[in-house]
């Protein structure tokens, strides 16, 4: 019964308005956390490639300093192949410079959703929790919850509507 009640009182005070006012609260901050999610998954994803590009480098320089007719073993699609270093060099400067290209677009699209994401926040005036509080009680409210080390970085995934 108070599930069916609480249900009911939620749906008279969206459709109280009278008027349809765009995406419910809910939908808004849903949206915003699989907005937040798609930046993290690319900023991952572009620290993981900039991993390939150390490791990349690292064998590339090993690599130079040996005799070109030496073997040297790659593993090519979970088969290991044996190969000359002179064969295998050019093949991993290629995949480096493809790698660093690919990072370099990843971070446009992070920028462009960050972009995004500021704007959407503004639309719909989202603000973190922690966020919000230093507005309402000035800037020595921050600068103590700065120096407290309790900043806006621990409420961070919880939005206030």
């Amino acid at each position: 019964m108070a599930a069916n009640s609480s249900s009911t009182g939620s749906k008279s005070s969206i459709s109280a308005g009278g008027k349809p006012s765009g995406p419910s609260a809910e939908q808004v901050v849903a949206t915003f956390q699989k907005m937040r999610q798609e930046q993290r998954s690319m900023a991952s994803k572009s620290a993981e490639m900039e991993m390939q590009i150390n490791e990349h480098s690292l064998v590339i320089d090993t690599l130079r300093e040996v005799d070109p007719s030496r073997k040297c073993f790659r593993l090519v699609g979970g088969v290991l192949v044996e190969r000359t270093v002179k064969e295998v060099l050019p093949a991993l400067e290629s995949n480096k410079e493809q790698i660093t290209k690919i990072v370099e677009s990843i971070n446009t699209q992070m920028q462009s959703k960050g972009r995004e994401l500021t704007e959407y926040r503004e639309r719909y005036n989202i603000r973190l929790v922690g966020e919000g509080e230093s507005e309402g009680q000035g800037q020595t409210a921050a600068s103590s919850q700065d120096s407290e080390g309790s900043g806006s970085k621990s409420g961070a995934g919880v939005l206030v509507s």
